[in-house]
């Protein structure tokens, strides 16, 4: 091991702009993956800090003996004990902030997308049918006079929010707590605010807590009309129940761009026209995965030189002891 580099762990694989940062700045040892069983004697004593994308148990932490930070590449960090981590003292962060826009576009593409079925009608042309068969069928759903709630107004939340200020639509939402300083309209229940919207944005951290809120009842409040854009995590949305709902008219549609098993989609969601899905790209530019990436060794980094990191997670504020 490196005296004078501290050591750093990729289990499994890393984004090549922070894999080609970290090799310059730090002794870097990769593994197949988040496998306790993989550690050697002196990784077990060697390693500084994790480099992941969203994969640390609490085994992997307990077989690094000298651990101080996990840098994660996203903003959801549900793969990462760190809960475990901030009983050992050891640091997680994450990068929040510099994919707030991307996302925040995305989700507005594929809100129209779900409701003008716009993939279908390019499909529609592509496949000679505009020719063949006549103009396209008119999308029964329409943007206009849509009312939308928020299952989670954190960052990106607010970002989409902003967005659709300028659709001149409703909005309310629903979050543990009443945020400061929102002027939207507030719902203390997720069934609530379904029962108030047509539309709902699901862009909550995937826990478990948030696990299947999602469900036939919250479904069945948001209506005939309902639709369901979720850019948040896949678990958080009950899938058997979100095909029930569409299959049988309960709601009219639904835009995915995460799902409970990625990249493992349900045949019978597939199946269905009324819905939209994207293979969980909402931050995937190559401008935005850059900065990400900038973010996870730039974490590194400061925690090395200054003793702190730059974007740590709620439950890890700590500060390097002094070596």
């Amino acid at each position: 091991m490196s005296q004078d580099r501290p050591v750093i762990l990729i289990p499994g694989k890393m984004h090549p702009r922070a894999l080609e940062r970290m090799t310059d700045l730090f002794d870097v040892r990769q593994i197949d993956g988040a496998d306790a069983s993989l550690i050697t004697p002196d990784l077990a004593t060697g390693v500084a800090g994790i480099a992941t994308f969203n994969k640390v148990p609490a085994s992997l932490m307990d077989a690094l003996e000298n651990l101080e930070i996990v840098s994660n590449f996203g903003v959801g960090y549900d793969g990462v004990d760190a809960g475990h981590a901030a009983g050992r003292g050891i640091v997680v962060t994450h990068t929040p902030d510099v994919l707030n826009d991307e996302v925040a576009d995305t989700a507005i593409g594929l809100l129209i997308n779900t409701l003008r079925r716009l993939p279908a009608a390019e499909q529609w042309l592509r496949d000679g049918r505009w020719v063949e068969d006549g103009p396209f069928p008119l999308s029964p759903l329409s943007l206009s006079g849509r009312k939308v709630g928020f299952y989670g107004l954190g960052r990106i939340g607010q970002a989409i929010a902003r967005r659709l200020e300028d659709f001149g639509l409703e909005i309310a939402y629903h979050t543990r707590s009443r945020r400061d300083g929102v002027a939207y309209a507030y719902h203390d229940t997720l069934l609530g605010l379904a029962q108030a919207v047509d539309t709902l944005i699901v862009i909550v951290p995937g826990t478990a807590e948030t696990r299947h809120t999602v469900n036939a009842e919250i479904l069945q409040a948001l209506g005939a009309d309902g639709v369901v854009i979720n850019v948040g995590r896949g678990i958080t949305v009950d899938e058997t129940a979100l095909i029930a709902a569409l299959e049988q008219g309960v709601i009219a549609g639904a835009g995915l761009d995460v799902f409970e098993r990625e990249p493992h989609v349900p045949e019978a969601l597939m199946a269905l026209p009324q819905v939209s899905l994207l293979p969980h790209v909402a931050s995937a530019s190559v401008a935005t995965r850059n900065k990400m990436a900038d973010l996870v060794v730039d974490n590194l980094v400061s925690w090395f030189k200054t003793g702190k990191a730059l974007t740590p997670v709620s439950e890890t504020p700590f500060t390097r002891p002094a070596r």
